[in-house]
Formats: C-alpha cells, sequence, structure tokens
C-alpha cells in the first residue's frame, strides 16, 4: 500500500474525532500491521471497492469503546447498550467517508459498517495486500486504526506523500 495515500485516513480521524466527540487524537508513528500483533475488544469496519479496495477498521478496547461512543452520544454509552454498535459504527463510517473525499482521482464506494464485539479479537491481515496501523491516543482512551487498500491496476495517482506520526 502506497503511504501517500494513508494522510486521508489520518486526517480525517482527527477531525472526525475532533468535531463528533470534541476529543483530541494524538496519532502515533504508522507500522505495518502484525497478522496477529495487535488484539481488540471492538472494531468497527469499513469496506470499499472502486478505483481502491480494501478496508478501514477502527478497534478499540471495551473501556476507550465506551468513553468515546459516550462523548459521540452525549449520554453515556456502555457495551450492553442498544446504540453502543451503532455509535461506533456511525464514527467508522465518517472516518472512512471524510477519507474518501481527500482521495483526490479515485472513484471509491464504501460499504455500510460492521462492529465486531468481543474481547481479544484481532483482525486477519492479507498475505498479499499489507495493512497500515496507526497508533491513536485520547483523553478518553487509546485505540487504533487499521487502513488496507490496493489501488486497481489501471489507476494512476499522483500527489505528496504521507507525513508519519502526523498531529491534524
Amino acid at each position: 500500500m502506497d503511504a501517500r495515500y494513508i494522510n486521508p485516513f489520518i486526517e480525517s480521524v482527527c477531525n472526525t474525532f475532533e468535531t463528533m466527540c470534541s476529543l483530541k487524537v494524538r496519532v502515533g508513528k504508522p507500522a505495518l500491521s502484525a497478522c496477529k500483533g495487535h488484539q481488540t475488544d471492538v472494531s468497527a469496519v469499513i469496506g470499499f471497492s472502486g478505483d481502491a479496495a480494501g478496508s478501514v477498521a477502527v478497534c478499540y478496547p471495551f473501556a476507550s469503546a465506551s468513553k468515546i461512543a459516550t462523548s459521540f452520544a452525549g449520554i453515556e454509552i456502555t457495551p450492553d447498550h442498544s446504540d453502543f454498535g451503532d455509535a461506533l459504527g456511525e464514527l467508522a463510517n465518517m472516518i472512512a467517508g471524510g477519507a474518501k473525499a481527500k482521495l483526490d482521482g479515485l472513484s471509491i464506494n464504501i460499504s455500510l459498517p460492521s462492529v465486531v464485539i468481543g474481547e481479544r479479537q484481532h483482525i486477519s491481515a492479507s498475505r498479499t495486500s499489507p495493512r497500515l496501523f496507526i497508533p491513536c491516543s485520547t483523553d478518553a482512551g487509546d485505540f487504533h486504526v487499521e487502513v488496507g487498500m490496493e489501488l486497481s491496476r489501471s489507476t494512476k495517482v499522483t500527489g505528496q506523500g504521507a507525513t508519519v506520526g502526523a498531529n491534524a
């Protein structure tokens, strides 16, 4: 995956959390994701297709997910609340949509969010398409974003390089 396509995701994460949750995101240094290196309790996943295919997953421990969902909704949302998955799925949807808008020159469709809830899960990495792991932290807790994307062979896009560890 070309690193220059990561900045739109980093910018969108920061913008979405600041605008919708009133939380400033501190972004760590992105790195290639290991198959089983990062376990999580909640994963909100959005797939995309078109000129680029892949997915973005926003992954949280339960404590962070609950505090972030509460900040987003303005009411207490715990993992057993009926809106828990919807709140986190909507945040992932906003992140994917914001990144999609910044991927100039690419025609991309995004899927509806899927939210997977369960202790100590991990997202299996593709052998042919690496994913980038982006560590993030807020005053409400830590989370990470995983982005995997492949451009179609006929797509050629030019742009500037990624800013590793950028804070928006």
